[in-house]
């Protein structure tokens, strides 16, 4: 994992989604940090090759458009209501906050390991998602050595 993140894990996690090379795709993270403190993220992106497309996407102004997309709004509130009930009753900013959208990489990671969401969904259309034919670890895309 060590290798994967490019840091040492901050929480104790399980692998919740598996890629189709059998690697950890999404982890679920514990709701607090090795410290004890609250962890921000609680389902986290871990597939570089997906992590990437979805950076693409943010950086073309995806977190606008998923806040500006009207037919989306409802999905979005169920979405917060399900993803800050993980976090113990702590505030996570992004999480509940009416308008206002988590990084698309945390509310895809929610979506895959909770079994997707209308959210998820809007996700991997506008990035254009696909799993990408060789296992980004073995590619190393992202993967610090």
């Amino acid at each position: 994992m060590t290798r994967l993140l490019g840091r040492a894990p901050f929480t104790r996690f399980a692998v919740a989604v598996r890629c189709p090379f059998g690697r950890p795709a999404v982890l679920e993270n514990g709701p607090r940090d090795m410290e004890g403190r609250p962890f921000p993220t609680r389902y986290w992106l871990a597939c570089r090759a997906l992590g990437g497309d979805v950076s693409r996407l943010e950086a073309a102004g995806g977190v606008r458009a998923l806040e500006a997309d009207e037919e989306m709004r409802e999905s979005l509130r169920g979405a917060h209501t399900a993803h800050a009930a993980g976090h113990e009753g702590h505030r996570i900013g992004g999480v509940g906050e009416e308008g206002r959208v988590k990084c698309l990489h945390a509310q895809l990671a929610f979506a895959l390991a909770t079994g997707g969401n209308p959210v998820g969904d809007w996700i991997v259309e506008h990035a254009s998602l696909s799993w990408p034919d060789v296992c980004c670890v073995d590619q190393g895309v992202g993967v610090s050595a």
